[in-house]
């Protein structure tokens, strides 16, 4: 039997022994007063006694909590507990001390605490505070209870839990054990929030569109199947809200957006999770350059919120992103010179751009189109160069079927995309409103698709027929939640910043 099954023998035998004696291992009739943090807070305020000096009418804080450490001396014990308000780091940890004496809180109170409590269980204590001689603000127990019995043993407390398959696995052990990882969530939560104060602000309506869809659409991507038994019809899983949201525009929702679970059946990478986070927003009688400005001002305050002290800098591995705006910005064909370096001749003739793309071992197909091949270019030889917030602009039209055409070069379209730190955050697009051309190009997603494109977009009629009543012009925009709270918490996997990423069978 290993440590981990033997010591869950023992405590089992322990809740058995508790059950027996009439106390219940499982107690939901304790109601704290105060968090942790609220006792050390109030603690610094009050400047707390020492033992000796304790007065009889001197508040009294009721406290329940997971114990983290144990440590019995003679007929006294201190123990340390750890609740939600648990700091953001390791130096931040705002475990509260506590002290027990036989002689204060009784034999079999004591005995309880001694035999039957380990690291890891839940209790509840009250009584009034006191600084030791080491200056550390202790509560003084005069009554203690089992809140829950804890039969699992946490990891060693010196190392924590560090492997990451189990810290992912077994993400709530990962929360109680490693507090940075609770700090990222929470940093997560803040920047949600922010989120939807700055759209709340400009008169956005928050909406919720289906998650699942008889016609997937709103990205090139390939979507999760399943199928409605009483309808007897296929349906998918939403790859992106885009057209749900876009038929609301048409109805007379002129700003909306919607913090959505999208769903892309594709690999797991460091980037990508099957099942992630986006914010998608429309605002009617705006182009994309109207979304550049709201994105640096939506970036930059937030950086500056999370900061804290108006400075816009957050560290991402070895670099200082800075999110002050204005941020840089290129075409698509200028970046393939100024930061690709390519000459502008061999970016402007397919030939000779297909040839550099060969010798850089991008390897295009022999039949990729003109604005594909700048896109192949843009992947191979720009994007991970683009480390400070960067606008990517003016993206070929075989590359954005549901991008509005830019009118003095109909070729291109009014698009940009945000990169940082080498990554793709946002992206955005003056709207397609012309239902013709929209389907048209629905028509020639669906001949790639028939061509072998598992990833091209079907023919979505009802859309089409929702243009046809008149859709305003408008620009809309989708940011990545968790590419960008990796950002914000610099974070380098995906599964730092989702609770319970997808992983492989145990």
């Amino acid at each position: 039997m290993d440590d981990t099954n033997r010591v869950r023998e023992d405590r089992l035998k322990k809740l058995q022994a508790l059950q027996d004696a009439g106390v219940n291992p499982f107690a939901n009739d304790f109601q704290p007063t105060a968090t942790c943090a609220e006792v050390l807070a109030a603690a610094e305020a009050s400047a707390p006694p020492d033992m000796n000096e304790i007065a009889e009418d001197a508040p009294v804080y009721r406290v329940g909590g997971r114990v983290m450490a144990k440590n019995r001396m003679g007929k006294a014990m201190f123990l340390r507990l750890r609740d939600r308000s648990v700091g953001n780091a390791e130096d931040d940890v705002q475990n509260l001390q506590i002290y027990a004496r036989k002689n204060v809180i009784g034999d079999e109170a004591f005995e309880l605490l001694k035999s039957q409590v380990d690291v890891g269980d839940i209790i509840g204590v009250e009584g009034p505070l006191f600084v030791t001689r080491t200056g550390e603000t202790t509560i003084y127990v005069r009554s203690v209870r089992l809140i829950t019995k804890s039969i699992r043993p946490l990891p060693e407390k010196y190392h924590g839990l560090v492997d990451v398959e189990t810290r992912f696995r077994q993400r709530y052990v990962d929360l109680i054990m490693n507090p940075a990882a609770r700090g990222v969530f929470r940093v997560r939560s803040q920047v949600i929030a922010h989120i939807r104060d700055f759209l709340g602000a400009r008169d956005f309506v928050e909406v919720e569109t289906p998650m699942m869809h008889p016609i997937p659409g709103g990205a090139t991507a390939r979507p999760f199947e399943t199928y409605h038994n009483a309808l007897s019809m296929p349906l998918y899983l939403r790859i992106a809200p885009e057209l749900y949201l876009k038929r609301l525009v048409v109805g007379g929702f002129e700003r909306v957006f919607e913090i959505n679970r999208s769903f892309r059946n594709e690999g797991l990478s460091v980037k990508h999770n099957p099942e992630f986070t986006m914010l998608e927003f429309y605002q009617a009688y705006a182009t994309y350059e109207d979304l550049i400005a709201l994105t640096e001002d939506l970036l930059s305050g937030l950086a500056s919120a999370l900061n804290g002290d108006g400075t816009t800098t957050r560290p991402y591995g070895e670099h200082s992103v800075d999110y002050k705006a204005p941020f840089a910005r290129y075409t698509v064909k200028e970046s393939l010179v100024a930061i690709g370096g390519l000459e502008q001749a061999v970016v402007d003739d397919p030939a000779r751009l297909r040839e550099a793309l060969t010798a850089a071992g991008a390897n295009p197909k022999p039949d990729l189109p003109y604005g594909l091949l700048l896109m192949l270019g843009f992947d191979a030889l720009v994007e991970h160069h683009l480390i400070q917030p960067t606008f990517i602009t003016q993206f070929p039209v075989e590359a954005s079927p549901l991008a509005r055409r830019n009118e003095a070069d109909p070729d291109y379209t009014d698009r940009f995309e945000l990169f940082v730190a080498g990554s793709e955050i946002a992206n955005a697009f003056s709207e397609l409103n012309d239902p013709i051309d929209q389907r048209g190009r629905f028509e020639a997603q669906v001949a790639a698709r028939d061509a072998g494109d598992k990833e091209a977009m079907y023919m979505d009629l009802d859309y089409v027929r929702a243009l046809e009543y008149g859709m305003p012009p408008a620009a809309g925009q989708g940011i990545g939640i968790d590419r960008l709270v990796m950002l914000m918490t610099d974070q380098h996997s995906i599964r730092e910043v989702i609770f319970f990423p997808h992983m492989r069978p145990e």
